[in-house]
């Protein structure tokens, strides 16, 4: 049975201090980095760094009172924000004890998205979700202590079976920071075909994968890549993105505008510890095909008819 839920408008106020502490920290580095470069004298410049160096490495309690309200608080004002439309195919398709492993496309330059299927804003019928992210954001001062409140965790393989094994559902970006690589404006391009870890996972550990898509994600900022295969190999080896974006005002505040998520139906695996590389290719082509048919069924109903679905 479909079922289709919107985030109710709320203030845009809190909506915007919500954005300001989920993405606002890789500006906010930015600006408080050059300030302390150019206007405090060389031996408060040493210090500050220091501070920010220990902040980095200072373990993050996730669990506490004031870090499990201010998850709620980001998670409703952020989906609330644009607004986020979140459309299940199948609803009674999921089964709220069951893992499953969601592929969720495009990355964009920041998959807003996801706020959607977290459990903490209950659209969706499973709980126990987590969502996994480059490694190297947890090492931005503030912003990886907001994210790992949030819930967010590394994308590593250890991370993402341990995390399938102790009963979580795990959202994963295929594409990934590289697929940042591929943006145009006009279309969507999707860096898939070589992707195919997420699949091999899924099937060692016998657990559906669930396609979803989600419109309108690429204009919530404006972006400029940074052009010359050097820039482009140094930002994938450190995994950041490899490109300059902007919102509001020149602000991380990204642009209001309309996000429709579409959940597919999960897509059963048969449980394999050892899948040679053929049966792999086998199962991700069906992924690669659900996820086709779920972008070309539902883009008339995002408003977006005449976008492009390249996948590369």
């Amino acid at each position: 049975m479909e079922r289709v839920l919107r985030a109710e408008s709320c203030n845009c106020f809190k909506s915007v201090v919500a954005l300001a502490l989920c993405v606002g920290g890789i500006h906010f580095n930015l600006v408080f980095i050059l300030f302390t470069l150019f206007f405090l004298p060389l031996s408060t410049s040493l210090l500050v760094f220091a501070l920010i160096i220990l902040f980095m490495l200072l373990p993050v309690n996730k669990n506490n009172f004031l870090a499990q309200k201010l998850c709620r608080f980001i998670c409703k004002h952020v989906c609330s924000y644009f607004p986020i439309t979140l459309h299940l195919e199948d609803a009674e398709a999921f089964h709220h004890n069951q893992s499953y492993v969601l592929g969720y496309e495009p990355h964009s330059v920041f998959p807003f998205g996801i706020f959607a299927l977290l459990d903490k804003v209950g659209f969706m019928p499973i709980s126990k979700i987590r969502f996994l992210v480059s490694s190297a954001s947890f090492y931005i001062p503030f912003l990886g202590q907001v994210w790992t409140w949030l819930g967010f965790t590394s994308v590593t393989k250890k991370n993402l079976i341990s995390l399938l094994a102790s009963g979580h559902s795990c959202i994963v970006v295929p594409g990934g920071n590289r697929e940042t690589l591929f943006m145009e404006h006009g279309s969507e391009n999707i860096f898939l075909i070589e992707r195919r870890g997420f699949v091999r996972i899924a099937m060692e550990m016998g657990l559906p994968l669930v396609p979803v898509f989600c419109f309108g994600q690429t204009n919530t900022y404006k972006w400029w890549k940074i052009p010359g295969r050097l820039v482009q190999n140094l930002t994938r080896f450190i995994k950041i993105n490899p490109i300059i974006f902007w919102g509001i005002l020149g602000s991380p505040i990204p642009f209001k505008k309309p996000l429709y998520v579409v959940v597919g139906r999960p897509i059963d695996v048969n449980k394999n510890p050892k899948p040679t590389t053929d049966q792999v290719a086998k199962v991700h082509s069906e992924f690669v095909e659900a996820l086709q048919n779920l972008f070309e069924k539902h883009k008339a109903k995002a408003g977006c008819t005449n976008l492009e679905l390249k996948i590369v």
